[in-house]
């Protein structure tokens, strides 16, 4: 049950009709009891992992409010410690399997959104930035909401947990705007990026047989496919909070207008970015190494935090060396640009319209070719590709430019991905090009005019907002019916296994 399913639409209606009719004292109760079926109806045989966790960090938290000085210290490493082993352990076991030996184990869904959630609650209450939850329903419930427990947004449980103490009721100006971010959200998912991904799952298994326009396309379309389905989950999700009278963090700000890849990555996965800022980065730049370093070094220098964040990131995407690889040109283009700052001092904050546009498009243009390397990392495993297929896919896109063959490969693509048929061919590059004009459209209005105020308040102050509202449902049920009905046996999402 995806949450573009028409399934999931009737469980979040029983869902929401409920709770909002329900004495406070039984709210949370219901939800959480909502939550794990919702989570039981994916991966049932997960389900005692994701309470387990649940358990362990509760009770970790539970220690650090009953201890002081170095007992506390113990307990927060023991929690801390103990969350990353689970991670690790199921996200990386696969690495050891071999045949007649060990047993590769499933990854949970979304185990590394609420793990890592968990992680910061242990550490927030430690440093007394939030207070240790006592109530185990509220605890769980934090962890395992279902619109956050497969694929984010990361909350923070000083801003989350003191919701769920509070008493929610129907609000019909709050329920328009879930609606209204809702709409945009499933627009995303099923118009813009389920439909991209058509094409896009026919050329990359496949490169080699394409030429460099249509693997270059292939790459944009990617970039757009993953950015349009993980912003728009975060929408969706954003929206059943509302509904329910819960607000969660925003999670993309219209990141392919940022001018350089500090900007971009204050943009993009915000709720992720914003852990390994508070989590990683600030720790290791502020501790104290001279003991280590014989007292060379007081503090790690600035470019060591930086490429160690960015190295973790790519690991925590996944164990294969394309993700490791991504990682790496993440470090490189953040500490490329600071080096260039160095030396050429910093751009002005008022450049020339062209330059800034300029400085996008390097931006995108080097986001695409890291792209290709996380495609090639989350390839399935019945057909997996290796870092040296990335390296050969991005060679290809300088090869057979011919103007035939790419009007070719064009139909072949879409008429193996989508539909063999020409006028259905032209109809799916019809629809394509006309949902990513809307959907940047609007991502351009909220960044430029609305200095990237939230969506639903951008969407609501559209002067043209009905006509608006009327594409996103439209192109939303053309979305569908191009897919069959959308997906409702196709899992989570892009993320939802990361």
């Amino acid at each position: 049950m995806s949450l573009q399913s028409f399934g999931f639409f009737g469980f979040l209606l029983v869902v929401a009709v409920v709770y909002l009719h329900l004495p406070q004292r039984l709210q949370s109760v219901f939800l959480l009891g909502a939550s794990w079926v919702f989570y039981a109806l994916a991966m049932p045989a997960m389900l005692p992992v994701t309470i387990a966790v649940a358990v362990f960090t509760y009770l970790c938290g539970r220690g650090l409010a009953a201890r002081r000085g170095v007992h506390k210290t113990a307990a927060l490493r023991l929690g801390v410690g103990g969350l990353l082993a689970i991670l690790a352990f199921f996200k990386y076991n696969g690495a050891f399997a071999a045949d007649g030996g060990w047993q590769a184990v499933a990854m949970p869904l979304g185990i590394s959104f609420y793990t890592f959630a968990a992680i910061s609650y242990l550490i927030d209450a430690a440093r007394g930035d939030c207070e240790v939850e006592t109530s185990f329903i509220d605890f769980a419930l934090f962890l395992n909401f279902f619109a956050t427990v497969t694929q984010g947004p990361i909350c923070r449980a000083g801003a989350l947990l003191p919701q769920f103490k509070a008493e929610h009721r129907f609000d019909a100006a709050r329920t328009v705007q879930a609606l209204r971010l809702l709409a945009l959200g499933l627009f995303k998912l099923v118009a813009v990026s389920d439909v991209l991904g058509l094409l896009v799952d026919e050329v990359f298994p496949n490169y080699s047989s394409y030429g460099g326009p249509m693997l270059v396309l292939a790459a944009v379309f990617y970039t757009f496919q993953l950015y349009f389905n993980f912003s728009g989950y975060s929408e969706v999700a954003r929206a059943v909070g509302l509904l329910l009278g819960l607000t969660l963090p925003e999670n993309f700000k219209t990141p392919f207008f940022a001018t350089n890849f500090s900007g971009f990555w204050s943009r993009w996965h915000i709720s992720f970015s914003s852990w390994l800022q508070d989590y990683l980065f600030m720790p290791l730049a502020w501790a104290d190494v001279s003991g280590a370093t014989h007292g060379r070094l007081t503090r790690l220098p600035a470019e060591v935090c930086v490429f160690t964040v960015f190295f973790v990131s790519g690991f925590w995407h996944g164990n294969t060396l394309p993700f490791v690889v991504w990682g790496l040109l993440q470090a490189c283009y953040r500490l490329g640009e600071e080096l260039l700052h160095r030396r050429l001092g910093k751009p002005k904050k008022k450049a020339p319209a062209r330059v800034q546009w300029a400085k996008r498009a390097g931006v995108f243009a080097l986001w695409c070719v890291s792209m290709v390397f996380f495609r090639v990392g989350s390839s399935p495993a019945a057909a997996p590709l290796t870092v040296g297929d990335a390296f050969r896919y991005l060679g290809g896109c300088f090869l057979n430019w011919a103007p035939a063959r790419f009007a070719a490969e064009l139909y072949a693509a879409a008429s193996n991905g989508f539909y063999a048929n020409a006028i259905m061919v032209a109809a799916y590059y019809a629809f394509t090009v006309l949902v990513l004009a809307l959907a940047f459209y609007l991502d351009a209005r909220r960044a430029f005019a609305f200095k990237n105020k939230p969506a639903e308040i951008c969407l609501a102050k559209e002067k043209h907002r009905w006509a608006v509202y009327y594409a996103l449902v439209i192109a939303l049920l053309i979305g569908y019916i191009m897919q069959s009905g959308g997906f409702g046996s196709s899992g989570f999402g892009m993320y939802a296994g990361f």
